[in-house]
C-alpha cells in the first residue's frame, strides 16, 4: 500500500512538473518575442482575415539573421541585397491554402506600394523548386510579385516564423519592424495606409 501510494504522488508530481515546465516555456517565447501573444477569434466561429491592427510590432527595431534564398534564376540573395527599401517579407508554400488566398492581395498591394522605397518579397519554402511556384503564380495571375524561394526551409526556422504565412515587416537598414501571423487583406485601404506610414523615403 506504502509503495502503491509513493507511486501515485510521484506521477502527481510529475505531471504538474510537465505542465509548469510547459507554462514556462510559453511565457519564455512570449517575453523573448516581445509581443504579446495571439488571441482565438471570440464566439468560437473561423478567425477573421488579419488587418494592419494585427501586426505585433516592436518598440525598437530588431536585427535579422542573414537568411539565404534563391531567385528565379536561381541566383542567390540575403536580405543583405535588399538594403536602402521596406521590405514586406511574406514567408509562404503553394500547399498552404491560407497563404494561396491572400497571395493576389499581395500582388495588387505590390501594384499599388512596389518601387525603389519598397517591395513585396514573397519568399515560398516549396521544397519542389521554383517550377511549382511559376506554375501557381500562372495559374491565378499573379503578376507584379517577383518569384523568390527557399527550398531548404531554413529561413522559415531562422526567422522563427511559428506557421505559415508569417510576415515580416523589415526597414532600410534590414531590422524587423515587426509581423504577423496568419493570413490578410494586403490590399485594403487600412493596410496600405499603415504600410506607407513605415515606408522608407527615397
Amino acid at each position: 500500500m506504502r509503495n502503491l501510494l509513493q507511486g501515485q504522488r510521484t506521477i502527481v508530481f510529475l505531471g504538474a512538473g510537465t505542465l509548469a515546465l510547459a507554462a514556462i516555456a510559453i511565457v519564455g517565447v512570449i517575453y523573448l518575442s516581445g509581443g504579446t501573444p495571439l488571441r482565438a477569434p471570440q464566439g468560437g466561429g473561423q478567425a477573421e482575415t488579419a488587418s494592419s491592427r494585427s501586426f505585433v510590432m516592436h518598440e525598437a527595431p530588431r536585427p535579422l539573421p542573414e537568411i539565404k534564398f534563391e531567385d528565379e534564376n536561381g541566383e542567390g540573395l540575403t536580405l543583405a541585397d535588399l538594403r536602402g527599401k521596406t521590405v514586406l517579407l511574406n514567408i509562404w508554400a503553394t500547399w498552404c491554402v491560407p497563404c494561396r488566398e491572400e497571395m493576389p492581395t499581395l500582388d495588387a498591394l505590390e501594384a499599388e506600394l512596389g518601387g525603389p522605397a519598397f517591395e513585396v518579397v514573397a519568399l515560398s519554402v516549396d521544397r519542389a523548386g521554383p517550377e511549382v511556384v511559376r506554375k501557381f503564380y500562372a495559374e491565378i495571375g499573379i503578376e507584379h510579385l517577383g518569384l523568390y524561394i527557399d527550398a531548404s526551409m531554413r529561413a522559415s526556422f531562422d526567422l522563427q516564423a511559428p506557421g505559415l504565412p508569417t510576415t515580416l515587416l523589415i526597414d532600410s537598414e534590414g531590422r524587423e519592424l515587426g509581423r504577423l501571423v496568419g493570413p490578410a487583406e494586403w490590399d485594403t485601404p487600412e493596410m496600405i495606409a499603415f504600410l506607407k506610414n513605415h515606408q522608407t523615403s527615397n
